[in-house]
């Protein structure tokens, strides 16, 4: 008897598909998403190949052969990479010549959870249309069928590894390289000593249970454990991979964490120099900074804020031809000639390498060059998914109205409002607020900054929350201020 279909249509989030596994969606559910994902890819390509990959879950090879499946009844024709990070799978697109890739992982995501990231065009993963678009096939079962192929292709890992190691460095940097006992552990430290660097290895041996904490380099656990490694054995740079390798998060010789924004910044400064005239795309998220930085403006660098999430990031990046991406949350993303334009951790630690390399002053005093802000966390209050666009809507309109009437925060009029994902407004001093829904979970996002004080970004706080308190839907917050 043949398994009953399971799949929770919430699992389709914005631009990729996370799921509970196997309470939410089962293994005939992912054999169906494979071939929702299949009946896509023949819609744009006769007999297409498609790379697939995997993170290491207890179960993520048993999701990745009932996806293998879907893709194969619909006439794809699969070419298995094995056990890799996202980006290994974004750069097979590009080695391979394939027609589409999909890597089942649900990368920082705790034990129990699976999830797909898929992309067709070279270098892009789906966005919210395609998401749409594959959960009406998958739903409403409009496959299409066929006979397609299956082929392992042995030893991926070290093309991937061989192709990162050729950006060599010339300064013997001591770092850290922490993988939370995810899979970056078989290719970070590898690849950062290949190009030079002398590499202190934190959990970096693959266990699915994460017996410490999850790799998340926005976990403060794993930020602490990093910090203490970096400090005890006098390391230049500490570097945090999250579960699929496609993020990092940075640590100081002082053992003090940076946000992933003001890195992009120095990188931004860095690249700008040998790149002039270009163009750098930033998520809502990040510091104002980068608006009126001086380096910038000398180097006549332009920096776009665009929607957050590593999809609308990479997919503007390539469309504005940037020379790089970078989001809050540690997905950075080089362009031609410095990447091929996804969001890859490992690229993104060499970076960082290379900005050290090239400067006579260590990370903290690099960071401490730049003007002081006052910078809350990523704070997320708890919203259901039926109603947290809803109630982004009702406080756009309200904060709209503000802007209108000229009301004041904290005697500062918003003279600014940037409304491509949620609202971000900005008060006449470079003050500014945030808030969204989540892309993935049932949750809002606020973040606020402030160049001016600390008590201006929490009093910014305080007026995103006292209007969504107002609205009645509002659940208990992951982190305050």
């Amino acid at each position: 008897m043949s398994e009953t279909i399971k799949i929770d249509p919430f699992g389709f989030r914005e631009y990729d598909a996370r799921w509970l596994y196997p309470k939410n969606i089962n293994g005939a559910g992912i054999t169906e998403v494979g071939k929702g994902f299949g009946t896509q890819i023949i819609k744009t390509k006769k007999n297409p190949r498609v790379a697939i990959g995997y993170d290491y879950r207890s179960y993520s090879e048993e999701v990745k052969d009932n996806f293998v499946k879907g893709l194969i009844s619909t006439g794809c024709n699969v070419e298995d990479i094995g056990l890799c990070l996202s980006p290994t799978i974004y750069f097979s697109q590009f080695d391979l010549n394939c027609d589409a890739v999909a890597m089942i992982t649900a990368s920082h995501n705790e034990n129990g959870w699976t999830g797909i990231k898929m992309g067709i065009q070279k270098g892009l993963t789906h966005c919210y249309e395609e998401m749409r678009d594959l959960k009406e096939i998958v739903l409403n079962r409009k496959f299409v069928t066929g006979d397609g192929t299956y082929k392992k292709i042995d030893n991926y890992r070290l093309k991937y590894i061989e192709h990162l190691s050729k950006n060599k460095i010339n300064k013997k940097l001591k770092v850290v390289v922490a993988c939370g006992n995810g899979t970056a552990g078989i290719f970070a430290p590898e690849i950062l000593r290949n190009i030079g660097c002398e590499v202190i290895e934190l959990d970096c041996n693959l266990d699915f249970n994460f017996p410490k904490y999850n790799p998340n380099p926005e976990d403060l656990k794993m930020l602490h454990e990093i910090a203490k490694c970096v400090k005890e054995n006098n390391a230049h740079v500490g570097f945090g991979f999250d579960g699929d390798g496609d993020r990092v998060g940075v640590i100081d010789e002082l053992g003090s964490e940076i946000f992933a924004d003001k890195i992009g910044l120095l990188l931004a400064r860095n690249i700008s120099k040998k790149y002039p005239k270009n163009k750098f795309i930033v998520d809502v998220k990040s510091t104002g900074l980068y608006e009126n930085d001086d380096i910038l403006k000398k180097n006549e660098c332009k920096t776009i804020y665009w929607k957050t999430g590593h999809s609308y990031i990479k997919r503007k990046v390539n469309e504005d031809n940037a020379i790089a991406g970078f989001e809050k949350s540690g997905h950075f993303f080089f362009n031609q000639p410095l990447g091929y334009g996804y969001d890859d951790g490992i690229n993104s630690a060499i970076q960082v390498c290379n900005l050290l390399d090239n400067e006579e002053f260590k990370l903290s005093k690099l960071i401490g060059s730049l003007p002081k802000t006052y910078q809350s966390p990523t704070m997320g209050p708890f919203c259901k998914d039926e109603e947290k666009y809803a109630v982004i809507e009702e406080i756009t309109k309200k904060i709209l109205n503000f802007k209108e009437t000229g009301q004041k925060i904290d005697d500062e009029v918003i003279n600014k409002v940037l409304t491509v994902n949620g609202i971000r407004f900005s008060l006449s001093d470079g003050s500014w607020g945030l808030i969204r829904a989540s892309s993935n979970k049932p949750s809002l996002v606020i973040v606020t900054e402030s160049p001016t004080s600390d008590k201006r970004k929490e009093r910014i706080f305080n007026f995103i929350d006292n209007l969504l308190q107002d609205t009645g839907k509002i659940g208990e917050y992951d982190q305050k201020i």
